[in-house]
C-alpha cells in the first residue's frame, strides 16, 4: 500500500510549514465574511495560523491576514477573531494530542 502524501501548509505569521491538520484555518467567504474554520472545508480563501496566540498576534501586528486573503481586514473583525481564536485555542490543542495519541497506538 502506497503512503498517502500529507498536504503541507505554512503559518501565515511564523512562516513555518507544517501538515495542514495541524493549522488553524482563516477563512474569507464568496461573501465577503471572514471567520475561523475548524474543518477546513468552508469555501474561500483561506490562510493558515499555528494554533498559538503569539502567531494570531504577530499575524496581526503585520498585517498578514490582509495579504493572505486579499481583503482589507478591519480592527474590529481582528478582535473578534482573537477572542474567538482564544476560544477555540483549547479545543483544536485537544484535538490534535488527541490525534497523535490515535497515531501512536496503531
Amino acid at each position: 500500500m502506497r503512503l498517502r502524501k500529507i498536504p503541507q501548509r505554512k503559518c501565515v505569521a511564523c512562516q513555518e510549514m507544517m501538515p495542514k491538520k495541524e493549522l488553524i484555518r482563516i477563512v474569507r467567504s464568496p461573501l465577503g465574511e471572514i471567520q475561523i474554520d475548524l474543518t477546513g472545508k468552508k469555501p474561500g480563501r483561506g490562510a493558515y495560523l499555528c494554533g498559538k496566540v503569539a502567531c494570531f498576534k504577530l499575524a496581526k501586528k503585520s498585517k498578514a491576514f490582509e495579504r493572505a486573503l486579499k481583503t482589507p481586514v478591519g480592527a474590529d473583525i481582528y478582535d473578534r477573531l482573537e477572542a474567538e481564536f482564544i476560544q477555540v485555542e483549547d479545543v483544536f490543542q485537544a484535538s490534535k494530542e488527541l490525534e497523535q495519541g490515535d497515531d501512536n497506538g496503531e
